[in-house]
């Protein structure tokens, strides 16, 4: 990555800040956003001048085609502040490559790395004082592209937008969960994009989620769409299964996401010597393992939340408690991972990026 700012980076900073209007103490996740953000428009064959402007609504053709064809990727990242007032992000280049292979399977063109981190350290830069020190505090960042090019012809577009804004953050925690099994929808098929972080991915899970909210549950376990037998993600998360002292996680693939949260755990449980098995992990073990006591826990894991432990689960009409743990894989792998996040500890794995 080059450490200089592109020459044609634009700066247009904010008249005034709206931060002084914000209650920090009480934040709704991802509905309060910075003074500033970041655009670069593709058009004429190439990404143009990128630029970092206020933050504000932006005002777009009705026939744009990100409305009409779901031509539309994201990413999740955070930025946070250790107590002696340091920023650091976490994992950045997964981020980048993630959104660029997204991309590619959207057939959205591929966005320069010296812009993109070039643009998102002098964003945060700008907007250092909304990440607040403390614990659990937070700025969940948003880079995000969408077709804009105006036209309702059935073919990828030929103009872009590529934007990042952010967010203030607390610490997420909604309570354990529990989670009904999916029998007949799935989150995506063989072949398909749900590797990819494609708006239309999650706006297919809301129905079947909906439906699982009226039967008592918060979310879903997806299961593989040929058959509904192996368990591969939990809601927008990936999902862990404790059996006995052994952890299982299903493998990635065209369907399941490859989660930088995921692939963390993964390399902490393996530094630490706890047994992690990747492999497609049965509907009927993990009903087994819960009937003959060998369950402790099932857990997801994403950038949000870091880990969500799930407390019980239905599947076919019948619902499994899970016995809480003393001393949960959920909670030890949660606070391994933020005290790198917070540089708290040592980062022996390189993942921590100062900004």
């Amino acid at each position: 990555m080059k450490n200089t700012i592109p020459q044609t980076l634009k700066i247009t900073k904010a008249s005034e800040s709206k931060i002084g209007q914000v209650d920090f103490e009480n934040l709704d996740f991802g509905k309060i956003f910075t003074d500033h953000m970041f655009v670069c428009d593709y058009a004429n064959g190439k990404w143009q001048t990128p630029e970092i402007i206020p933050y504000g609504p932006l005002t777009m053709d009705p026939s744009a085609r990100v409305f009409h064809y779901g031509q539309a990727v994201f990413e999740g990242m955070k930025a946070y502040k250790d107590d002696q007032g340091d920023t650091f992000l976490f994992r950045p280049d997964e981020n980048f490559k993630r959104i660029n292979k997204s991309a590619e399977r959207l057939a959205i063109p591929e966005f320069p790395e010296d812009y993109f981190f070039e643009g998102l350290h002098t964003l945060l830069k700008l907007d250092n004082d909304w990440i607040k020190s403390g614990f659990g505090n937070s700025l969940y960042i948003r880079p995000f592209v969408i077709a804009t090019q105006a036209s309702v012809s059935a073919s990828e577009a030929d103009e872009y937008k590529f934007m990042i804004i952010c967010s203030p953050a607390q610490s997420y925690y909604s309570g354990d969960v529990s989670v009904l099994v999916a029998e007949k929808f799935s989150r995506s098929a063989s072949g398909g994009f749900g590797y990819a972080k494609a708006a239309g991915n999650y706006a297919g899970q809301f129905y079947p989620t909906n439906l699982a909210k009226k039967e008592g549950y918060q979310q879903i376990i997806w299961t593989d769409s040929n058959a509904h037998e192996y368990m591969e993600e939990a809601g927008t998360m990936n999902v862990f299964f404790r059996v006995n002292d052994t952890l299982l996680t299903a493998p990635t693939s065209d369907r399941i996401l490859d989660g930088i949260t995921r692939k963390s755990l993964i390399d902490i449980a393996k530094k630490e010597g706890i047994n992690i098995d990747v492999r497609p992990v049965k509907v009927s073990e993990i009903i087994a393992a819960s009937k003959n006591g060998s369950l402790k826990e099932i857990f997801g894991a994403g950038t949000a939340a870091v880990i969500s432990p799930i407390k019980s689960f239905g599947y076919k009409g019948a619902h499994y408690e899970l016995e809480k743990q003393e001393n949960s894989y959920a909670s030890h792998f949660k606070k391994a991972l933020m005290d790198i996040q917070y540089n708290k500890a040592e980062d022996s794995f390189g993942w921590r990026q100062k900004v």
